[in-house]
C-alpha cells in the first residue's frame, strides 16, 4: 500500500464510541445523568465482578439472564477492570460526587419539603448543585427539582471522556453494552477522540469519497504504535454506487428494527437509525451502502438506545440534512434534552418538535404525535410518534407506542384522518423499569412494583384498536429488536412462544382476515407507493 494511493474505509469496520471504555448511549453524555450511571450502573457491576467473576461468566452463559448487570469478559480480565475501576474513581471524582449531590437533595426534599415554602431550602442545597437546580412542588405539593441543563453541562461536561474502538467484523455478536465495558484488545484499535471532532466526519465520507494514507494518518493524529493496524481498516476497493430512487411515488426501506428510510421526489427521511455494516451473513439486509449521498430528514422518536444509536449517528452526521427530535426541557433528571445531548457532541443541525406540530414541505407534511407507553410511567417528555403525509399517501410510525387509551387515537384519528400504511411496535414484554432507568432512582423500588412497570409496547387488542381506528390499508409490525445486529443493545431471544411473537401473529391474522395487507418486519423490505 502506497501513501499516495487513495483508500476507501472498509464497510467491514465496527466503530464503537465510547464514554470511559462503555459503549456510548444517550445517558452517558449529559452530566447529569452520566453521573448517576457511573456510580448506579458501572461502579456497581464492575465491583461486583472483580469480587465474583465467576458468577458473572456463568451468568452470562444462561440465556435466561440476557440483558442482565454481568460482565462478559469469561471470567478473565479481572485486573484491567479492577484499573478501570480505580481511573473511573480518580478521573471521574466530579461525577461520582455530582451524583451523591443528587442524593443528598432528594434526602432533603423528603424530609423538609412538606407543603410550606421552599425558599428556606436553598442554602440546603448542596454546593455542588447550587445554582443549576430549582425546587419545585407539582399540584398536589408532591416536591421535586428542575435541572438547569445548559448551566449543568458548561460546569461538569468533558470531553476527554471519549474515544472511539475501531475492529473488523465478520457477525453480529458482541457483549451487551450496558454491562460490559469495551477493554482494548490486539484486534482493536482504541483513539482519544472526542465525538463532535470534524476528524470523524472527514473519516467517514471515506466509505465513498478516498483519502491517501498520508492524509489518513495525519486527520486521525495516529501513533506510531497503531499505525499498521489501522491500516487494515481500509482498501483501494470502490464500493458499489448508490442507486438513487427516481421513481414517481414513495420508496421506502426497511433497514431493521425501527430504522425506515423514505424517498420521493429526491427529498429523503430516515427513522430512527440503527445500521448493520456490510459483511457476508445468512440474513438478507440493506447496510450504510444503501443509503443516498444526502438524508434530508434524520427522525428520532425517543431517547432509548435502540432509537438513538451514536455508533451509526456519528457515521451519517456528514450527510445529515436535520435531525428531528421530541421536545423535552423539563429539567427532569430522567428526561433530559435530547437536542442539548446531541449539541454538546458535534451536531448542530437538530430542531425540536412538539406534539401536534408539523414540518411543511413540498408535498410532504411530517407532524409529531404524543407518545403514550413504553418508559415506565416516568414522566418523559421527549417522545413522539410521527404521521408523514406524503402527496396521497399517509404513513403513521408508532414505534413504540402502547395503545394504553384508545381516546387518544381517536382524537388524533379526526385530526389527521385515515392513515394507509402502520408501522406499530408489540414489544409488549419489555424490561422493567430499573433496567434501565435504575441508576437514576434516589429509593430502592420493591420487586413487584419495578416488574409491573415495564417498556412495553402495544399487544394484539391494542395494536388491532389502532388499525381500526385509522381503517389502515397496510400494517407493519417493527421495533421488535429481531435482527442479530441489535443483539448488543438489546439482548433480545424471542422463540415462537414469546408474547411478543403470539401477539403480533395474532394482528397480522386478523388484520389478513379483513383483507388488510400485514406483515412482521425482519431483515430488510422494499415498498413502492405508486
Amino acid at each position: 500500500m502506497s501513501n499516495s494511493e487513495p483508500l476507501y474505509l472498509r464497510p467491514d469496520v465496527q466503530v464503537e464510541p465510547l464514554v470511559d471504555c462503555w459503549y456510548a448511549w444517550s445517558y452517558l453524555i449529559p452530566p447529569h445523568t452520566a453521573a448517576r450511571n457511573i456510580t448506579g450502573r458501572h461502579l456497581k457491576i464492575m465491583e461486583s465482578y472483580i469480587s465474583a467473576p465467576q458468577i458473572h461468566a456463568s451468568a452470562v452463559a444462561n440465556p435466561k439472564m440476557l440483558g442482565g448487570p454481568f460482565i462478559d469478559y469469561g471470567g478473565k480480565r479481572v485486573d484491567e477492570i479492577k484499573s478501570l475501576r480505580d481511573r473511573t474513581k480518580r478521573d471521574r471524582a466530579d461525577l461520582i460526587a455530582l451524583s451523591a449531590a443528587f442524593d443528598e437533595l432528594d434526602g432533603l426534599l423528603k424530609s423538609n419539603a412538606t407543603g410550606f415554602s421552599l425558599q428556606p431550602l436553598y442554602p440546603k442545597i448542596p454546593e455542588m448543585l447550587r445554582g443549576y437546580v430549582e425546587l419545585v412542588y407539582d399540584l398536589n405539593n408532591n416536591p421535586s427539582v428542575r435541572i438547569i441543563e445548559p448551566l449543568l453541562y458548561k460546569k461538569y461536561f468533558d470531553r476527554s471522556m471519549y474515544s472511539l474502538s475501531f475492529s473488523l467484523t465478520t457477525g453480529d455478536d458482541r457483549p451487551f453494552v450496558l454491562s460490559t465495558p469495551r477493554l482494548p484488545s490486539d484486534d482493536t484499535v482504541h483513539l482519544p477522540i472526542s465525538f463532535e471532532s470534524k476528524a470523524i466526519d472527514a473519516l467517514f465520507k471515506m466509505k465513498t469519497e478516498p483519502a491517501p494514507w498520508t492524509q489518513i494518518k495525519d486527520l486521525m493524529q495516529l501513533p506510531d504504535h497503531a499505525d499498521s493496524s489501522f491500516q487494515g481498516f481500509f482498501t483501494d476497493k470502490r464500493p458499489p454506487a448508490y442507486a438513487r430512487y427516481t421513481g414517481k411515488g414513495v420508496r421506502w426501506r426497511y433497514f431493521g428494527h425501527a430504522c425506515i428510510l423514505i424517498e420521493m421526489d429526491g427529498l429523503s427521511f430516515l427513522m430512527d437509525p440503527v445500521l448493520s455494516y456490510t459483511y457476508e451473513s445468512g440474513i438478507s439486509r440493506y447496510t450504510y451502502d444503501d443509503l443516498p449521498e444526502r438524508i434530508d430528514y434524520v427522525l428520532v422518536t425517543h431517547n432509548h438506545q435502540d432509537h438513538i444509536l451514536f455508533e451509526t449517528l456519528l457515521q451519517l452526521r456528514h450527510k445529515i440534512g436535520t435531525i428531528v427530535v421530541p421536545r423535552s426541557g423539563s429539567g427532569a433528571l430522567q428526561d433530559p434534552s435530547i437536542k442539548m445531548l446531541l449539541n454538546a457532541v458535534g451536531f448542530h443541525n437538530v430542531i425540536e418538535m412538539g406534539e401536534m406540530e408539523s414540518i411543511e414541505l413540498s408535498n410532504c407534511v411530517v407532524t409529531g404525535l404524543p407518545f403514550l407507553g413504553e418508559h415506565g410511567d416516568l414522566d418523559i417528555r421527549a417522545k413522539l410518534a410521527y404521521s408523514v403525509r406524503l402527496g396521497r399517501h399517509s404513513l403513521l410510525f408508532a414505534a413504540d407506542s402502547c395503545n394504553i387509551e384508545p381516546r387518544l387515537y381517536e382524537h388524533l384519528q379526526s385530526e389527521l384522518g385515515n392513515v394507509d400504511v402502520l408501522f406499530v411496535g408489540m414489544e409488549c414484554d419489555g424490561a422493567p423499569l430499573t433496567w434501565l432507568y435504575g441508576p437514576l432512582e434516589s429509593r430502592r423500588i420493591e420487586r413487584g412494583m419495578d416488574e409491573s412497570r415495564r417498556f412495553a409496547g402495544s399487544n394484539y387488542s391494542q395494536a388491532m384498536d389502532i388499525v381500526t381506528r385509522f381503517r389502515c390499508k397496510e400494517v407493519y409490525v417493527y421495533a421488535m429488536g429481531q435482527e442479530p445486529w441489535l443483539n448488543h443493545i438489546m439482548s433480545l431471544k424471542y422463540t415462537a412462544e414469546s408474547r411478543p411473537i403470539t401477539e403480533s401473529n395474532r394482528l397480522i391474522e386478523d388484520c389478513r382476515s379483513r383483507g388488510i395487507f400485514a406483515e412482521r418486519l425482519f431483515g430488510e423490505k422494499e415498498i413502492l407507493l405508486e
